[in-house]
């Protein structure tokens, strides 16, 4: 049998373990922890017990409570910024950045925001309890580390009749000493779980932190995109389809012109005549269909008339709004509209089609109808679930109803800044 392969026993490990933990840089960092949280929470606890006592005392005014309140909500964001920044030197912990940690100002309303939020009570009841748990866990840390090595000395300075008292004395100041960076981490361990409980954010305000990053981390994107289909729009207007209505003039020219061509060569200049102009119109419906300049130039209103005189079947518009809104409310407003539009024409068998956009307070409202067989089905493949996703890029609601026989209509709530 192998004696090098078999497993430690676990006591064997003791004695190591007990003189690591007096070179560990965390029972240092715990020690330094405790002692610097009893001298700031002392310190701050006296602060807030004489800012509560001066307003207690000043109740008969009012200006005294007042002022004091603002006091003591500014010394409460003050204490807690330096109790974070102890517990991220000291145990390395971490504070999400955002709304919760911003510093505190007199600003009456700021300050009324900070009377409200229960956040703020959270942090106060933190200090008050380092007021008292900080002092006397620095007090009996230090006192583990000075005291042990105190009472392990006593034999040596007793007297013979105290014998026995000095090897008890012994044996418990062995027991404190090895004791000592166990105690320390212990208490430092539990003043980190009560900063973050009290001095962190709670579950739903770093649900409410992820929701507005993944809010901004959207609109950036939303915005990136739209610029991105201008900028594309912009290019193919003036390269591209510049140059193929020039192309298309020049073999409209030479199609006029040259007459004494033989039959084939004619009937080859006629063809890329056709085939320039066909290409040239596929082209304008692209440039429109990813920004159309007349959404950016004239609005919401120029562009749906645009498209409505466009669709192949009468559309009744009906455009009631008296500013325009933000552009990727606009865009996604019009889009909705336009397939829309193109689904009731090819898949509806509708005759007629009705379009009515209005602008309420904060809400842009579509609502597309038509009169075909209905039975639209989002899971259908016919773009229903492109525009539901658009609606939902810019936070908006959709809502489709299309039963069996029709009428099929679609309604888009849009949330735009008032």
């Amino acid at each position: 049998m192998d004696i090098s392969a078999a497993p430690a026993i676990p006591w064997r490990r003791a004695p190591r373990a007990v003189v690591r933990a007096y070179w560990a840089g965390s029972t240092w960092r715990s020690l330094m922890h405790l002692v610097t949280g009893g001298v700031l929470g002392t310190l701050g606890g006296v602060a807030i017990f004489a800012l509560v006592a001066t307003g207690i005392g000043g109740l008969i005014t009012i200006v005294i409570p007042i002022i004091t309140g603002g006091t003591l909500l500014v010394v409460n964001g003050l204490l807690t910024a330096m109790q974070r920044s102890r517990h991220t030197a000291f145990l390395g912990a971490e504070w999400p950045e955002g709304p919760f940690t911003q510093p505190v100002t007199f600003a009456p309303r700021a300050l009324l925001a900070l009377v409200k939020n229960p956040r703020t009570w959270r942090q106060f009841s933190y200090h008050v309890i380092a007021g008292i748990y900080g002092f006397f866990a620095a007090a009996f840390a230090v006192t583990a580390w000075t005291t042990g090595p105190a009472m392990i000395l006593a034999p040596l300075i007793g007297r013979d009749s105290e014998l026995r008292a000095n090897w008890i004395l012994f044996s418990t100041g062995v027991a404190v000493t090895i004791a000592a960076p166990w105690i320390t981490r212990g208490l430092a361990a539990l003043d980190g779980l009560l900063a973050r409980i009290l001095l962190g954010t709670s579950r739903t305000e770093a649900l409410e932190m992820r929701v507005t990053d993944l809010a901004a981390s959207r609109n950036s994107t939303v915005d990136a995109a739209d610029a991105e289909r201008r900028r594309i729009e912009r290019d193919l207007h003036d390269g591209a389809q510049q140059r193929l209505t020039s192309l298309a003039m020049n073999l409209g020219i030479a199609r006029a012109t040259l007459n004494d061509l033989p039959e084939d060569g004619a009937r080859a200049i006629a063809e890329a005549h056709e085939e320039a102009k066909q290409v040239l119109t596929d082209l304008r419906d692209l440039v429109r269909g990813l920004h159309p300049a007349v959404l950016e130039d004239r609005g919401l209103d120029a562009a749906l008339s645009a498209v409505a005189a466009r669709s192949p079947i009468p559309v009744r518009l009906k455009v009631d709004m008296d500013r325009r809104v933000a552009r990727d409310v606009e865009a996604v407003a019009y889009f909705v509209v336009s397939e829309a539009l193109t689904n009731v024409a090819r898949h509806s068998g509708a005759e007629h089609a009705a379009v009515e956009v209005a602008l309420a307070e904060r809400q842009l409202r579509l609502r597309i109808a038509d009169d075909g067989r209905g039975g639209a089905d989002p899971q259908g493949g016919t773009g229903l679930q492109g525009l539901a996703d658009r609606v939902r890029s810019v936070d908006g609601a959709f809502r489709i109803t299309s039963p069996l026989g029709g009428p099929t209509t679609i309604e888009a709530e849009l949330p735009c800044a008032s």
